[in-house]
């Protein structure tokens, strides 16, 4: 997400607004120049720039459709292909699906900066359009079946090595991250809905049914692309994502530049922010050698009156972030939870019995079951916020609904290491996935359904409410670097996840992780990642009171102290009638 976007109406009225200011004080000019109208005409103006708004916002519809379907498409299909297509064990398939989606979190951010910094936005736009569809373009290549493509005049038969086949499927990823991480950036950032001046249920409001749409959209994908990847075509699941591409990038031919997004500039950035937290332990260590003058805040010493290096409207934008930092570090721990469903979860599927009597069901559907509650909430609690506030009651606050949704997190966690016990505990029965024979749970697929639906109302609850804080507790001109910290923490949580899943495989020998699920001890990962939830929680119900009122927001500073004194230098001369009308122009 980039910054959020402010209207430049004022700007845009400029000249009327001059005239009619110098009209009050002082007269115009006369002479014999022809008087200019300014009557709009009825027949072009408005209408014409509706017609354009609806374009535009049409088109970013569409294209946060494709983008959508491209990366769903990729997510769910990729433990199955490292599995089965490359014999990747269960925690390194796991890992690369991990921090495949963590690169696609941390991208927007990253490469929204970079069109900001290096280079034109238009030029990183055609950039990670490329990008995008050579990397969308490389992942069927390595899923076809080779023996049925490659086969020359001799009909002899040309199998890609191993090796050659893991390093496109990796540049494939890579390349479709970055694109990924473009388009989110630049074409459907969060500030292209123009969020300022709503209130608090206007913008909890926008968030649930934003998120809503984003789900409704994964329901599809989801359903669709599994089914596809796992029982009609085998390995064609990764032609859709190269489909859908071409469909992003007509919608980016449509508009073109009209499709950019172009935030205000000002405020902090992340090199910024970084900046002052680097040079303020900087500045702590030389304060331990050498004696100086206190300060309130460790972060005031980066500051360049105190010696450091930064002014002193950085560092109060910075010290108004900081308050959030425990909002977002909390965070961390429920990402991983979150992550279980591509991840943990999946195994677990991929490992039960999938049949529905006679049909074969794609692991994607209990996707869809943890998708249902965020599908189901979003209404409910539209019209329990409408309902207290018309009997003029206030609503409960949104940190109350995410200690909730932590609570979910973890008892989900919880549930399932529990259905783990269980789903080893039942016989073993052949089962083909993708044209490979898998020895699997006969336990049905559908007992892992609470652990889906848990997780499905945690999400609910979270996200659509740290959203809310985010934006509410900052000032208007460093909302953007605010949710870029959020988006930050989500992809970190992923990260952390592909993390904790390496070191658990590494202490415990396989066993925690193991690559056959009824011969280890998953159920243990499961525990262990429900207690550290638990004390996650109780931390965040512990700190979560400097949430509670979102009316006091965040205060920066946008003036200087010198200019401060100069205005009050100036007001003490006015009112003694000693002012020099000539130092107007200066100050």
């Amino acid at each position: 997400m980039t910054q959020l976007h402010q209207h430049g109406a004022a700007t845009s009225q400029c000249p009327d607004v001059i005239v009619a200011g110098c009209s009050h004080n002082h007269k115009l000019p006369t002479g014999n120049g022809r008087r200019v109208s300014h009557t709009p005409h009825p027949d072009y103006g408005p209408p014409k720039k509706s017609r354009k708004k609806l374009q535009a916002i049409i088109c970013i519809l569409l294209v946060e459709l494709c983008e959508r379907f491209t990366f769903f498409g990729i997510v769910c299909n990729t433990i199955l292909f490292c599995t089965v297509k490359l014999g990747y064990n269960n925690y390194l398939a796991a890992t690369v699906n991990l921090c495949f989606i963590g690169a696609s979190t941390l991208t927007p951010v990253l490469v929204g900066w970079f069109a900001e910094t290096c280079l034109r936005r238009t030029k990183v736009l055609y950039l990670c359009a490329f990008l995008h569809f050579f990397g969308t373009a490389m992942l069927p290549v390595v899923a076809f079946p080779f023996e049925d493509f490659y086969i020359d005049t001799h009909h002899m038969t040309h199998k890609l090595e191993p090796l050659e086949q893991q390093v496109l499927f990796y540049i494939g990823l890579l390349a479709a991250a970055l694109g990924i991480g473009g388009i989110r950036a630049i074409l459907c950032p969060m500030g292209a809905y123009s969020l300022q001046g709503y209130n608090q249920h206007q913008l909890l409001s926008f968030f649930n049914w934003f998120y809503w749409l984003v789900n409704l959209n994964s329901t599809v994908v989801f359903l669709g692309i599994a089914y596809i990847q796992q029982s009609v075509a085998k390995n064609l699941g990764f032609l859709i994502p190269f489909t859908s591409v071409l469909l992003a990038l007509i919608a980016i031919h449509m508009m073109r530049n009209k499709l950019t997004y172009k935030p205000k500039r000002g405020g902090s950035s992340l090199l910024t922010t970084l900046g002052v937290f680097l040079n303020s332990l900087k500045m702590c260590c030389l304060h331990l050698r050498h004696l100086s003058g206190d300060v309130t805040s460790w972060l005031d010493r980066a500051k360049e009156n105190n010696g450091g290096q930064y002014s002193e409207t950085h560092v109060e934008n910075v010290k108004v972030l900081a308050k959030l930092f425990p909002l977002w570090g909390l965070q961390l721990l429920y990402r991983v939870c979150i992550t279980q469903i591509p991840s943990g979860y999946y195994l677990q599927t991929m490992n039960s019995n999938l049949h529905l009597t006679d049909v074969l069901l794609p692991i994607g559907a209990l996707n869809v079951i943890s998708i249902l509650p965020l599908l189901l909430l979003a209404p409910l609690m539209e019209c329990l916020m409408t309902c207290h506030l018309s009997m003029e009651k206030t609503p409960p606050p949104p940190v109350k609904l995410i200690t909730l949704g932590h609570v979910c997190a973890t008892l989900s966690v919880l549930v399932a290491g529990l259905t783990e016990l269980q789903r080893k505990s039942y016989p073993l029965v052949e089962q083909t996935l993708s044209g490979k024979v898998l020895q699997v749970s006969s336990m049905p697929c559908f007992f892992l359904a609470p652990q889906y639906v848990l997780l499905g109302v945690a999400e609910a609850l979270v996200t659509p409410a740290c959203c809310l804080i985010s934006f509410q507790l900052t000032p208007s001109h460093i909302r953007g670097i605010s949710l870029h910290f959020l988006t930050l923490s989500y992809g970190g949580g992923c990260f952390l996840g592909a993390f904790i899943i390496q070191v658990f495989y590494m202490c415990s020998g396989g066993t925690f992780y193991p690559n056959l699920l009824h011969e280890g001890n998953l159920e243990r990962f499961f525990f262990f990642l429900a207690s550290l939830m638990a004390i996650n929680t109780l931390v965040f119900w512990s700190v979560s009171y400097r949430y509670l009122d979102l009316s006091v927001r965040g205060k920066a500073l946008t003036t200087s102290p010198v200019n401060e004194k100069l205005m009050l230098y100036k007001a003490t001369l006015r009112f003694y009638d000693t002012i020099d009308h000539s130092t107007d122009s200066i100050l």
